[in-house]
């Protein structure tokens, strides 16, 4: 392997390069959203209880927040081809494990390992772009990488439903997994061909302590909340709850340690402690993403609650996918009004969306779900790319990418956190056997959850946006990504690892 030795150089492969590189991106967002819609059939063929729907979802979102940072700083030491590669065969391995489980067990730790290697996977194409291309090209690629998540979010719950109904080779719902296959056994050699190798400068060494600690303290906040109420909350569950804002200190701790004597990080706490806001933008980037919850509570209330197969739960949220197109052109021209309030705009469309979807679910009009659907799904177009750069904004520009990552990070856990505290909330009024108004009811009571969630992350944004107007100068309605210059480089031991930080480049 050959490591270019001017990257600036105008690649010739740049183009096929980013094909390649844009099936990395696609696969961790798809994996996500299309297990939803095969929930009942995995727990009915495997025997499994609510909380085994609930891991399935969370567990992965849980392992690819806390190791995304970590597979950005992989691609910066050790080469971003090579970690891509490494990343979609453990991937591929993964896919494959859940595609043949046999247990619940067996699948939720095959999801364990698919979200550890997209983590390593995902970052890679980003940081590519951003080496192979130049400042004249990287916006339409850029634009490109950013459609890629519309697509996953559009078409992932579709073709869950699309592949469960077809039954090919009667594999079920087993196919979602495996479809990832044969995408893979192209991906791999067609990347050796293709994408040419780039490393970052002064990556320094890996944290792999603060990976271990902020996965730990992750794993015992996440799981006992899930198995805890399916089991009447035993001991055990409520030892290791208990024991997970101590390791999160620890982390916290340790991170501090590293920092003063001058050893990488995996977060820096001066940077965050230093940034006034971004505490604040961080947690509103977790709240934001409460909104998963609604996707696996939306596709059991579709078919538990108004019978209909995961083909037609598929399409049932379509509007949404269609709204998330539609959201960042109208957040585009709605940030040339608002400034940096469009952050706090788009949240507060999705809690009205999803107060409304309450409201349709609660007096049993499922018909008209459509409506609410399409208003969250703009709402979260506008949001989602506005609060990337609200944060950005507040940090120093050679900070960008580090805050970028963050963000994405911080979204992820909110993820898994929703699924596992609103997933609770809905099965425990749903059980298995519930009638149809006790799912109603309960998926009435997840949105209003999710919106509260929006409501008060609009709050966060709106104090961000206060904050960032009175750091930059001009007028309160300007944006502040347009008053100053941007960079569109990563700091040399960082990489911009997620889903909207092409927003802020």
């Amino acid at each position: 392997m050959s490591i270019d030795p001017n990257p600036n150089t105008t690649d010739p492969r740049r183009w096929p390069a980013l094909a390649v590189l844009l099936s990395g991106t696609l696969l961790p967002p798809l994996d996500f959203f299309i297990v939803n819609v095969t929930l009942p059939s995995i727990r009915a063929d495997l025997q499994a209880s609510a909380d085994v729907a609930q891991l399935v979802v969370s567990v992965y979102a849980m392992a690819y927040a806390v190791t995304l940072i970590l597979g950005g700083r992989l691609g910066d030491l050790y080469g971003r081809r090579r970690t891509f590669v490494a990343g979609m065969f453990g991937f591929g391995l993964a896919s494959a494990l859940c595609g043949f489980a046999t247990s619940p067990s067996v699948l939720i730790f095959g999801r364990f390992l698919q979200g550890i290697s997209a983590a390593v996977m995902a970052p890679q194409s980003l940081a590519s772009i951003h080496a192979m291309f130049s400042m004249s090209e990287k916006g339409r690629a850029l634009g490109l990488y950013g459609a890629t998540f519309g697509l996953a979010s559009v078409g992932g719950q579709l073709l869950g439903g699309l592949l469960v109904s077809a039954d090919l080779w009667n594999m079920g719902w087993r196919s979602v997994f495996l479809i990832n296959l044969p995408v893979i056994a192209l991906a791999i050699p067609a990347a050796l061909i293709s994408v040419r190798e780039t490393r970052g400068k002064e990556a320094g060494r890996m944290d792999f302590g603060g990976a271990i600690l902020l996965a730990l303290g992750v794993l015992a906040l996440v799981v006992p909340l899930i198995e805890g109420r399916e089991h009447g909350w035993p001991l055990w569950s409520l030892g290791v709850l208990a024991l997970s804002p101590a390791l999160l200190a620890l982390f916290w701790r340790y991170e501090k340690n590293r920092e003063r004597l001058a050893a990488s990080t995996l977060v820096p706490p001066s940077v965050i402690s230093a940034t006034r806001g971004l505490a604040l933008g961080l947690l509103a980037a977790v709240l934001l993403y409460a909104l998963a919850a609604f996707f696996l509570t939306f596709a059991v209330y579709q078919q538990a609650g108004l019978g209909r197969g995961a083909l037609a739960a598929g399409l049932a949220i379509l509007p949404l996918g269609i709204g998330q197109l539609l959201g960042p052109t109208c957040g585009l021209r709605l940030s040339r009004w608002l400034g940096s309030r469009a952050a706090t705009f788009g949240m507060s469309l999705e809690a009205l969306g999803l107060v409304l979807a309450a409201g349709a679910a609660a007096i049993d009009r499922p018909s008209w779900l459509w409506v609410p659907l399409l208003v969250v799904g703009i709402g979260q177009g506008i949001a989602l790319p506005a609060l990337v750069r609200l944060n950005v904004d507040l940090v120093e520009p050679r900070w960008a990418g580090l805050a970028a990552g963050m963000v994405s990070a911080a979204m992820q856990l909110g993820a898994a956190l929703s699924v596992a505290l609103v997933g609770g909330v809905f099965f425990s009024l749903a059980p298995d056997g519930a009638g149809v108004e006790d799912v109603a009811s309960g998926f009435a009571a997840a949105c209003l959850m999710i919106a509260s969630a929006m409501a008060i992350a609009a709050v966060l944004s709106r104090r961000l946006a206060v904050t960032t107007m009175r750091r930059t100068p001009g007028s309160a309605n300007e944006s502040p990504v347009a008053q100053r210059p941007q960079t569109t480089t990563p700091p040399a031991n960082r990489t911009l690892p997620v889903q909207t930080t092409h927003r802020s480049a």
